[in-house]
C-alpha cells in the first residue's frame, strides 16, 4: 500500500492519530489552493530529508522554506561528498577517545552520520570563496542562499549524490524563495568571518537578518494563496518567519492576513519555558496565528514524521 493508506489504516491515536489528522488536512489545504511554508530547524538535511523535500517543491507545493544555515549549507554538502560519508552504528558508545580519532581523520558527527571535512565543507568553500571575492572587489552584496544558488546552478561542482534527493538544489532549479536567518551561526558563515578577518573580504558582502525580515515581509504582502506554516523543530528556522505577521500588521500598522493553517513537529517541552514550545494557542495572543486557525502539534522525533507527511502529501 502506498504511504498515504497504510497512515489512514494504521495511525488512529496520539502522536500517530495527530499525524493522521494533519496530513489529512494538508492535503485538502493543499486542493483547496494552498500552498506550504515549511521551516527546517535540527539536522533535517543531514538525515536526508531532500530525498522527500525534493520532490515537493519540484510539485509546487511549497512556497517558501526558512531555514538554519546548517540545513542549507548540509544539504549542499551531502551532495557533493555522499560517498565520503561514515554512518556510527553504536553512537552511544563511543568514548571521547572514539571521538577524538574522528577529528583526527576530519570527520565532523552529527549524532550517528560524520561529515567528512575535505570533500564537503572544504570543497563547497573553494567554489564559494571566488564568488565571495568578487562581490567584495565589486563592492556588490547578496544574501547567503543566494550564493549556494549561484554554485550550485553553475555546474561546476562536483556531484557525488542523487541531485533529484537534494532539495536545495531543486529550491534553486525552482527559484524557491528561501530565507536563513542566524546563518552566521553555521560552518560556511563561520568559514566567511575568517575571510573577513583574515582575506580582507567585506563584511558587508554578504547581507544579513534584516534584509532577510524585508524581503520576507514584501514577499509575503504579495502572495495571493494561503500559506500553511509548516514548522519542523523550534528555534530561529521557526520563530523568525512566523514574526512577520504581527510585524506587518502591529509595527507597520498593515492589514496583512494571518497564517492560514499551522503545525508543528517538535519534542519541546512548554513546562520548561521553552519559546519554541509555544503552542498554537499562544500564538493567538501575538497575533500569528487566528482562532479558528487549523492547528496541529506532533510531540514526536521529526526525522521520522516529517517524511511521512510529505510523502502522505505526495501520495507516495
Amino acid at each position: 500500500m502506498s504511504v498515504r493508506e497504510f497512515i489512514d489504516c494504521h495511525f488512529h491515536h496520539f502522536n500517530a492519530g495527530e499525524v493522521r489528522k494533519s496530513a489529512n488536512s494538508l492535503v485538502d489545504f493543499v486542493q483547496s489552493g494552498g500552498k506550504l511554508f515549511i521551516t527546517l530547524a535540527g539536522a533535517m538535511s543531514t538525515a536526508r530529508l531532500g530525498k522527500t523535500l525534493a520532490p515537493l517543491i519540484n510539485s509546487g507545493h511549497v512556497a517558501g522554506i526558512s531555514c538554519t544555515g546548517a540545513n542549507l549549507e548540509e544539504d549542499v554538502f551531502l551532495l557533493t561528498a555522499n560517498s565520503h560519508y561514515e554512518t556510527i552504528d553504536d553512537w552511544r558508545s563511543l568514548s571521547a577517545a572514539d571521538d577524538t580519532e574522528l577529528l583526527g581523520r576530519k570527520l565532523n558527527r552529527v549524532t550517528d552520520v560524520c561529515i567528512p571535512e575535505e570533500e564537503a565543507i572544504r570543497h563547497i568553500e573553494s567554489a564559494i570563496l571566488p564568488l565571495w571575492q568578487d562581490y567584495s572587489s565589486n563592492s556588490k552584496s547578496a544574501l547567503p542562499h543566494e550564493f549556494f544558488y549561484e554554485i550550485l546552478l553553475s555546474g561546476d561542482l562536483t556531484v557525488d549524490g542523487l541531485e533529484d534527493e537534494s532539495w536545495v538544489m531543486a529550491a534553486a532549479k525552482n527559484n524557491l524563495p528561501l530565507f536563513v536567518p542566524g546563518w552566521e551561526d553555521s560552518t560556511i558563515g563561520n568559514i566567511f568571518a575568517s575571510h573577513v578577518i583574515d582575506s580582507g573580504i567585506n563584511a558587508s558582502t554578504i547581507k544579513g537578518g534584516i534584509h532577510y525580515m524585508t524581503e520576507l515581509a514584501e514577499w509575503y504582502e504579495n502572495q495571493t494563496t494561503p500559506l500553511a506554516f509548516f514548522q519542523i523543530g523550534g528555534g530561529i528556522a521557526g520563530d523568525f518567519p512566523i514574526c512577520v505577521v504581527p510585524m506587518l500588521n502591529q509595527d507597520l500598522q498593515r492589514d496583512a492576513p494571518l497564517w492560514s493553517w499551522f503545525c508543528q513537529i517538535s519534542e519541546s517541552s512548554t513546562s520548561y519555558g521553552g519559546y519554541s514550545g509555544a503552542p498554537p494557542n499562544e500564538k493567538i495572543t501575538w497575533g500569528k496565528l487566528a482562532k479558528e486557525t487549523p492547528k496541529f502539534v506532533i510531540e514526536s522525533d521529526a526525522t521520522i514524521v516529517a517524511p511521512l507527511i510529505f510523502a502522505y502529501l505526495l501520495d507516495l
